[in-house]
């Protein structure tokens, strides 16, 4: 079993930046592919980053690509989404999720989600 809780949301400024942080508990965190994703008012959630086990790999969703950078540390237990010019359409609910295989990091299902944390960006 894999918890996992988001931080670091808040209101920024369009163009700001801002870092959010995904904190797992357990001894297993280096073995789960990482990923963030987001879900904005009426609309379905989206896939918006992923990073693989080690750190090695990562993938990111086009409507980001450039802007948000995600990394872990797996000493910490932590994945982290620098947000980097953001916009007013990147206002959402982001969650980060556990996945054990890296294969399923774009395509899913992840096996465990955190509960989210609130950006919002003003324009």
């Amino acid at each position: 079993q894999v918890q996992l809780v988001e931080s670091g949301g808040g209101l920024v400024q369009a163009g700001g930046s801002l870092r959010l942080s995904c904190t797992a508990s357990g001894r297993t965190f280096s073995s789960y592919a990482m990923g963030w994703f987001r879900q904005a008012p009426g609309k379905e959630r989206q896939f918006v980053a992923a990073v693989s086990q080690g750190g090695g790999s990562t993938y990111y969703a086009d409507s980001v690509k450039g802007r948000f950078t995600i990394s872990r540390d797996n000493a910490k237990n932590t994945v982290y989404l620098q947000m980097n010019g953001l916009k007013h359409e990147d206002t959402a609910v982001y969650y980060c999720a556990a996945v054990a295989r890296w294969l399923k990091a774009t395509i899913g299902p992840y096996d465990y989600w955190g509960q989210g944390t609130q950006v919002t960006v003003s324009s």
